[in-house]
């Protein structure tokens, strides 16, 4: 089954939690705090695999996450970091943000890519130690990973895409040029996915052709197989136009060319200007050669080279492959999409500090106030005090007056609650 588009969730691990720790030996008084920092939580990285041909694996798992780092311990001891988790993808696959539909990579090369970063690792209570406070019964919590949700898309990459109706020989080509076996039939839509084949031209010379499914009229707008497959040309250097003329289905061949033309102008502009080499084939049993005419008056209208080919009885290939040869030499490399900036969102201040008013008490929630109450010992009072400090440079008590908190008034900070004196 071939699959080329797949949505997934990928989330990285979250950072291992800063200890509270002090040194404990006999015989030394006052060690002081050795609490080590938490683990840096893995990311989710992607991996080009050669082997792979299609996104099926991702119709089967649609999640993946990374593993937590470990919390730190005493003896200044970090915890240890998160495992990445690999993800191999098809050469030519797109990594989208499924939300903003941006572009993060394209998987063309043989790096990997970080599509989410793992958290960093809390600070343990070591770091807090000052002249004046030289017991901090406090640490930093880990931050959370990344996480998202993407869109993988795979694009073929290919020197030179096969175009052109059902059944004008696309496959037959392939299997003549190169050592590709897709299914041969005399019937329709026999190719159900797009194939590949390494066309070997001389010593050190060679170039990857693809096949792809039939296009119809009104492929562009979801007619036929066709437009499943539109994308896998995208890449295509240079395409090699098929038409039948020997008319044994029954159509034009001017016409199957402008239809085809048109298509790929609709699903894409700069598709369709693409260089392209037009090959009449089936030459072999046509009646007469009046429609290999109009073809080749066409093609010079189009400013294209033009070939008179039988692929199943292999005439006037060779002479077609040394041309297709030759104009990719002239032409630029398969072409490598640059990844796209996300436009990073506005801060907004509702989603940090969240008040809710019930009664004469203010329960108070958001993101940066977890954050913050994650990273206090109620307990210890050097760490109540930082934990004030904390709200008041966060602007809470400002929003608190805005909201019309009273002296004396209960505020409920994460399920914390304390009276509010001015």
């Amino acid at each position: 089954m071939f699959v080329d588009v797949a949505r997934i969730f990928i989330k990285a691990g979250k950072g291992g939690d800063g200890a509270v720790s002090f040194h404990r030996e006999k015989y030394i008084a006052a060690g002081g705090p050795d609490g080590g920092d938490g683990g840096k939580g893995g990311s989710v990285v992607f991996q080009v695999d050669d082997n792979l041909s299609t996104l099926l694996d991702f119709r089967m798992k649609r999640k993946y996450v990374a593993q937590n780092g470990a919390n730190g311990t005493g003896k200044r001891s970090s915890g240890k970091d998160g495992e990445n988790i690999l993800i191999k993808v098809p050469r030519g696959t797109l990594i989208r943000d499924a939300e903003t539909g941006a572009l993060l990579q394209d998987m063309s090369g043989d790096e990997p890519f970080v599509a989410a970063k793992g958290g960093r690792g809390g600070w343990g209570n070591c770091h807090f130690a000052t002249p004046t406070r030289q017991a901090p019964r406090f640490a930093k919590p880990g931050l959370p990973g990344e996480e998202r949700m993407v869109t993988l898309e795979l694009k073929l990459i290919a020197d030179v895409g096969l175009i052109g109706f059902p059944n004008v020989g696309k496959s037959t080509l392939l299997s003549v040029i190169s050592k590709a076996r897709p299914k041969i039939a005399d019937y329709h839509f026999t190719t159900l996915t797009p194939n590949l084949g390494v066309v070997y031209v001389g010593e050190g010379e060679s170039f990857v052709a693809a096949d792809i499914p039939g296009i119809i009229e009104g492929a562009a707008e979801g007619a036929g197989l066709g437009h499943d497959f539109l994308r896998h040309i995208e890449r295509c250097r240079l395409l090699l136009h098929l038409v039948d003329v020997s008319g044994s289905e029954g159509r034009d061949p001017v016409e199957d060319l402008e239809t085809i033309n048109r298509e790929l102008k609709e699903y894409s502009p700069a598709l369709a200007s693409r260089p392209q080499i037009i090959a009449a084939n089936k030459t072999d049993i046509a009646p007469d050669g009046e429609n290999a005419r109009r073809l080749r008056e066409k093609a010079q209208e189009l400013g294209c080279a033009y070939f008179e080919i039988s692929a199943a009885a292999q005439m006037g290939v060779r002479e077609l492959v040394y041309a297709l040869w030759q104009e990719l030499e002239k032409l630029p490399p398969i072409e490598v999409y640059e990844a796209e900036v996300i436009p990073e969102k506005e801060a907004d201040p509702e989603e940090d500090i969240i008040i809710r008013r019930e009664n004469d008490t203010f329960y108070v929630t958001g993101r940066h106030i977890e954050r913050i109450f994650a990273s206090v010992n109620l307990s210890d009072y050097e760490s109540r005090m930082y934990f004030e400090r904390a709200l008041r440079k966060a602007g809470l008590f400002e929003k608190l007056e805005e909201k019309g908190v009273k002296e004396h008034d209960t505020v409920n900070v994460c399920g914390f609650e304390f009276e509010y004196i001015h």
